[in-house]
């Protein structure tokens, strides 16, 4: 596409089938230098579930548009943020601005697996939001109770998952993580107090080994 063409609509058509094939459209939108049309398309209102084919297509497309890096970031972050597709989110989780992936690890309508690399991923703030993630998996949630690179805002908010009588956590692996919390160099002053005084005697004993 010549730098300076405009994309068009997701309804193209061309002379000889009076449709533009996916395909075009999309290599068209991953290629386009055009970063005015790109965020229109962005922010395009999706068509009607009910036109299933349309609808297909428009989110097919949006992927395109995710994996431009002409797309403005806040572009980019809105999609990151917004859309509950896992093609547009697993483009959107590589890449290279962190405030994108970001936006991807705090989506709830992430993939497991998916919040599960980006509580890996090298920046801080994409870990801390995966983290948070109700997707997460618990086996996530320990490793990051785990690790001492983590900030002590998001171990202060691991260690209440299942502290709650009424969350619904299960009781041994959210126990684990707190105890893996109360283990942790990074955890602060005030959050090791309140293990200290958890309902789980693995918890408090630890809180108060490491508070000592």
């Amino acid at each position: 596409m010549e730098a300076g063409d405009k994309v068009g609509d997701m309804s193209q058509t061309n002379d000889d089938d009076g449709f533009e094939p996916l395909t075009v459209t999309y290599e068209k939108l991953r290629h386009s230098d055009d970063s005015a049309s790109l965020s229109e398309f962005a922010r395009r209102p999706l068509p009607d579930r009910s036109d299933q084919a349309a609808f297909s297509r428009a989110t097919a497309l949006l992927e395109a548009v995710a994996g431009n890096d002409r797309t403005p970031v806040e572009d980019r972050i809105y999609l990151a943020t917004e859309m509950p597709f896992p093609n547009v989110l697993v483009k959107l989780s590589t890449d290279h601005d962190p405030l994108v992936r970001a936006a991807v690890a705090g989506n709830a309508n992430d993939k497991n697996w998916l919040v599960g690399r980006l509580a890996k991923d090298p920046d801080s703030r994409v870990r801390a939001a995966a983290l948070r993630n109700p997707q997460a998996s618990w086996r996530t949630r320990l490793e990051g109770a785990e690790d001492s690179a983590i900030d002590s805002g998001t171990l202060s908010f691991l260690a209440t998952l299942g502290a709650g009588e009424d969350d619904g956590a299960p009781a041994v692996l959210a126990a684990m993580v707190r105890r893996a919390v109360a283990a942790n160099g990074s955890c602060d002053d005030e959050t090791r107090r309140a293990l200290a005084s958890d309902s789980d005697s693995g918890v408090r004993r630890m809180a108060s080994r490491e508070g000592a």
